[in-house]
């Protein structure tokens, strides 16, 4: 049992290890991307299915409220939170339209999207993608071996090299990490403070 697990983080590791000394500056730029829409007063837009929707919540979480400074809150939204929202557009129109339908009434020009498919397949996330692409927004894709076609739809696109869904998806929420580390980096340069109590800084 133990080699088991020992075997389960050494793979874990080396995806991860792989993709981050393959993409190391790709994910610095896409930080600077997500800096520079927050700073003009733009939004992050995240969404996926099943894990990849924890991963889209997990991160917009970390904008919304802090990550490891103490800031002003980011504007981020994960579009798989509202049930009523979904569900209705999944009943009146279709599921692959849950995410597509919301881009289409919420965003604006200069938003940035974070779109999350670990098999690069699903037909919602794609949907969705080509919904931005109209409306002339930077897409960032996070997939796996596997998602090629949708990786070439996107701005840029941070494919894990596993076809392994859990290996992908633990990769994923550690670039979704890094990104909101630097993030904070960029438009907060004061050290986090210790103190809950401190106020607030002013936003950039």
């Amino acid at each position: 049992m133990k080699e088991t697990i020992l075997k389960i983080v050494r793979e874990s590791i080396e995806v991860k290890e792989k993709f981050f000394n393959e993409n190391a500056d790709k994910v610095a730029e896409a930080a600077k991307i997500i800096a520079d829409a927050f700073s003009k007063g733009k939004k992050l837009l995240l969404f996926g299915n099943g894990g990849s929707s924890s991963d889209a919540s997990h991160i917009a979480a970390e904008f919304i409220n802090r990550f490891k400074r103490e800031r002003p809150g980011l504007p981020a939204i994960a579009l798989n939170t509202d049930m009523a929202v979904m569900t209705s557009i999944a009943n009146d129109y279709d599921y692959s339209d849950v995410f597509a339908r919301q881009l289409k009434s919420i965003a604006h020009t200069g938003d940035v999207i974070i779109a999350i498919s670990t098999s690069g397949g699903s037909k919602n996330v794609l949907k969705a993608v080509d919904a931005a692409k109209k409306k002339k927004l930077t897409v960032i894709a996070f997939t796996g071996a596997k998602g090629l076609k949708f990786a070439e739809k996107s701005t840029m696109a941070f494919v894990v090299p596993s076809e392994d869904a859990a290996r992908i998806q633990e990769t994923h929420i550690t670039i979704g990490h890094v990104i909101c580390e630097l993030v904070e980096s960029l438009l907060f340069e004061f050290p986090a403070k210790k103190t809950k109590h401190t106020a607030a800084a002013t936003p950039p």
